[in-house]
């Protein structure tokens, strides 16, 4: 009785290429909305959707309320709330499979007033063969079931390249100090493994399995966190193995999965990242991708709040948000002024007399137009706010400092010059500054060096946590507290040489002032491309045959090795400002256009997931090295972390019985 809902798989028999996202969105719509109808009525007929706290989230990141109710749905429930009985419609269960939705499921079913006609019952993971069982025994409920799949899927998209496994604790809940004799340990490890096998599950995608290597064996604490990217591969492995028996499921490897901790890279959740994106993240109030815009009012009048969403469906977004501030504001500036100086319904008022024609042209344009002008104003505001508070907050010296830190450009001077200067600097921007120095030169945090420092600074003891617990996260052995101060040494920082990176700038496209700064994952995920990582510290749960590699990547470098140079600031055109479909003056599209990569030819994707929080830096990685490698690389994590909330979270690794309370976001002064 039971069956999986097949999805057919992007790689297999030439089919069209699928985006990640689009997996999601369609297999919810198409594979469970679309196809659940009894058989006395039509697809046309109208059905009642019920869901739980975390199926609705799931829908929630894939689809919008028109897409819902164009396949049929008009009622959307929640499975624990007293609902009005419809015995007439057929009833769609999209639910976790635990012991509460079943029990649930069978009382709105069983008896001989049902609360709905026929019910199409989704699982979001495997359920297990007692809960089958369950359901079956009730001889009253069986008839009423017109499906009883598993859908597999439970994981939450938030970018088209990008995941979240929802666990936003996942940093204090496995790298606090007593995590491991927590029973959140393994709770959080085994659903995050769950959620994380349903994409490969969804997508038909069999991965190579490689994880982050323990860098520790002695049974101490720290040995146990370094575990936990081997624990999550394991607990994934035994998931996988499970998936071979779906429908259509490849029996060998299709893609790469790397798995990773927040230890492969503690600078990239707290340096000033430059983007478009990031900065709206880190200086904006925002909530999630809502920002609420302050807008000059019409005709002189009061200021008007405009909330916007800043996401996929905003073309003016999916075209800036990876660009340097200075580049996007730039060329928000150059397309306000392009568009209305071409589009011929802004000139309504130009002089001479106008035909029929032009008129009917002009009133058709104005709707467009007026959206058009819409949307780039609201961004031309939100940049505009955003170049404030870079001025504001001095951000220009501060990220100076940091980048020539990372690049080992700048000493243990510069440091103390920068905070004697910016005394009334905001406690988060000198507490980042100081983590990321602690990374690259540890040593200047030994002893009573840091006291003088956390003075120098006017931080608290409460505030110098920060630094002090990212040793939960990449201690070495040597590690060790002392009474008078504390002694940090982090494998991301290097003893020989004060540099957190290699600087690429020569080998990277021309770039603006402080956008040299890249994540460690960029560089990782070339070397898996390549089939460069080193085995000692990146090991496979699977390994690949030695002449495999050829076959999952494919030729899209020029015959030198390296991509056609690219400069950023050299076009001054971008594809979003020329014409696509007109270029009469009336039509808005050339603004509104986004280019999309062409996937048509893509090798085998890469997938990375990080346990702890991923970066806005490490998703804009993921969409370049998409382009350069010529295969789509899919980001995921437990949750993708501000540098404010980041740095509340390894403040708390070091409390207390903590894991008796939800971490609270900090506000910062």
């Amino acid at each position: 009785m039971m069956t999986y809902s097949d999805s057919e798989s992007s790689h297999g028999g030439g089919k069209e290429y699928k985006v990640f996202r689009q997996f999601s969105r369609d297999r919810l719509l198409h594979e469970m909305l679309g196809e659940s109808t009894s058989g006395e009525g039509s697809k046309s007929s109208w059905k009642v959707l019920i869901m739980d706290k975390v199926t609705v989230k799931v829908m929630s990141h894939s689809c919008k309320m028109a897409d819902i109710t164009d396949q049929g749905v008009s009622l959307v429930e929640d499975i624990f709330r007293r609902r009005q009985p419809l015995p007439s419609m057929d009833v769609i269960y999209f639910i976790q499979p635990t012991k509460e939705n079943i029990v649930m499921f069978l009382s709105d079913m069983s008896g001989r007033e049902p609360l709905y006609k026929k019910a199409f019952v989704f699982f979001s993971s495997p359920v297990s063969k007692d809960f089958i069982n369950n359901i079956k025994s009730d001889i009253s409920v069986l008839p009423r079931i017109g499906a009883l799949r598993e859908m597999n899927l439970e994981y939450f998209p938030v970018d088209s390249q990008a995941f979240i496994t929802d666990h936003d604790s996942a940093l204090v809940e496995l790298y606090s100090e007593e995590a491991e004799n927590s029973p959140y340990f393994e709770i959080c490890l085994y659903t995050m493994a769950s959620r994380l096998a349903t994409v490969f599950a969804s997508m038909k995608e069999f991965p190579y399995v490689r994880y982050r290597a323990p860098r520790e064996q002695d049974g101490s604490p720290a040995a146990t966190r370094s575990l936990i990217p081997f624990k999550l591969a394991e607990i994934l492995w035994k998931c996988l193995e499970k998936y071979k028996s779906i429908p259509n499921y490849p029996q060998t490897e299709t893609c790469d999965l790397l798995i990773l901790d927040r230890s492969v890279d503690q600078i990239a959740p707290v340096i000033h990242e430059w983007t478009y994106d990031a900065m709206c993240h880190d200086l904006l109030n925002m909530d999630g991708n809502k920002y609420v815009v302050e807008l000059p009012g019409k005709h002189g009048g009061p200021p008007v709040e405009k909330e916007v969403i800043l996401d996929d469906n905003d073309p003016v977004w999916l075209e800036l948000r990876h660009a340097h501030i200075a580049d996007a504001s730039e060329r928000l500036h150059d397309k306000m002024t392009t568009f209305k100086s071409k589009n011929k319904a802004a000139n309504i008022n130009r002089d001479g007399e106008l035909s029929t024609r032009e008129l009917q042209k002009i009133v058709q344009a104005l709707p467009q137009y007026n959206e058009t002008v819409e949307k780039l104003t609201l961004h031309v505001e939100i940049a505009g706010t955003i170049n404030e508070c870079i001025r504001d907050m001095r951000l220009r010296d501060l990220g100076q400092l940091e980048q020539d830190l990372v690049f080992g450009d700048a000493a243990a001077k510069d440091v103390i010059n920068l905070l004697r200067s910016l005394q009334d600097a905001s406690t988060e921007n000198k507490l980042r500054l100081l983590m990321i120095y602690a990374i690259v030169y540890p040593e200047k945090f030994e002893g009573d060096k840091a006291t003088k420092l956390m003075q120098l600074a006017k931080l608290t003891p409460e505030d110098m946590k920060a630094i002090n617990n990212m040793k939960y996260l990449g201690g070495s052995p040597q590690s060790k507290k002392s009474s008078s101060g504390f002694s940090l040494k982090f494998d991301g920082g290097q003893k020989t040489k004060h540099a957190a990176r290699k600087d690429r700038t020569g080998e990277e496209e021309e770039t603006w002032q402080l956008f040299r700064f890249y994540p460690m994952l960029e560089e990782l995920l070339e070397n898996l491309n390549k089939g460069q990582l080193p085995k000692d510290e990146y090991a496979c749960m699977n390994e690949p045959a030695k002449d495999s590699k050829s076959q999952r990547s494919t030729n899209s470098t020029a015959p030198n090795g390296r991509r056609p140079a690219h400069s950023m600031r050299s076009r001054r055109t971008p594809a979003w400002a020329r014409g696509h479909c007109s270029d009469d003056g009336y039509s808005s599209d050339s603004v509104l256009k986004n280019v999309v990569p062409d996937f048509r030819r893509m090798g085998q994707r890469i997938f990375v997931f990080i346990i702890g929080g991923a970066t806005r830096s490490e998703l804009r990685a993921c969409h370049k090295l998409t382009a350069k490698l010529r295969r789509e690389v899919i980001l995921g994590s437990t949750s993708f972390e501000d540098p404010p909330q980041y740095i509340s979270k390894l403040q708390l690794l070091s409390e207390k019985d903590i894991l008796k309370t939800p971490p609270k976001p900090h506000n910062w002064s």
